[in-house]
């Protein structure tokens, strides 16, 4: 089972869009199989692993999260400005905030990754959306549950400020809904909606969606 922010359930093509995608791992049977995968799909532009910056997206494989996959994806997404897609093995609850605090927003395991898969990943990744599976969703929910609560007994904590709009429109991406449908649920334009999430993500300094949602979380605004 999977969960998406937001979730469609579909891969969607992008109309004359192709995504420009380049593969990283430490081995080159995860390499080679992760292209193989993708290269199925008409959509996807393989690029080579040299390839990133703005507009790329870096698809990270692992078996597990070591301080230099750690390293890398804070390079191609702080440093140089991709979108990244991480695909693991085995993600631990402690590494969990902080590879979406670096920027990750789509998540898949290794399991799990076949070539449906991999592209309704790096699609939403592309987009700026939030995919993650549904057992990683309750667990990071849970765990910026447990740093605000902890938080909250230590005077001075800082106060983000969240618009009543803002949260309206976090609270409906956590529950997995795609721009149009929170659109239809607050009587809002799509392009209201996309604003609201540009102006705080902006503001501050998220990465994207899912980032957005585990900060809210974390600030106890959902």
């Amino acid at each position: 089972m999977r969960s998406s922010l937001p979730a469609t359930g579909r891969v969607t093509r992008e109309p004359g869009r192709r995504i420009p995608v380049a593969v990283h791992a430490s081995d080159p049977i995860s390499r080679e199989g992760a292209r193989s995968q993708l290269r199925q799909h008409q959509q996807i532009d393989l690029r080579e692993e040299t390839d990133t910056g703005p507009g790329i997206v870096a698809l990270v494989v692992g078996e597990s999260l070591d301080e230099t996959t750690l390293a890398r994806l804070r390079r191609l997404v702080r440093s140089e400005g991709a979108k990244a897609v991480l695909v693991m093995g085995v993600l631990r609850e402690s590494e969990l905030l902080d590879v979406i605090e670096c920027g990750v927003g789509a998540i898949v395991w290794r399991h799990e990754a076949t070539s449906h898969r991999l592209l309704q990943a790096v699609q939403a990744a592309a987009r700026g959306d939030g995919d993650l599976p549904a057992d990683l969703l309750g667990r990071l929910i849970s765990q910026v549950g447990s740093l605000h609560r902890t938080a909250a007994g230590q005077p001075g904590a800082p106060s983000s400020g969240l618009a009543p709009r803002e949260i309206d429109v976090l609270r409906l991406v956590a529950e997995g809904l795609d721009t149009g449908e929170i659109a239809s649920k607050l009587s809002y334009s799509e392009r209201t909606v996309k604003n609201v999430m540009h102006g705080l993500t902006t503001r501050l300094y998220l990465r994207n969606r899912a980032h957005a949602v585990a900060y809210a979380l974390r600030e106890g605004y959902i």
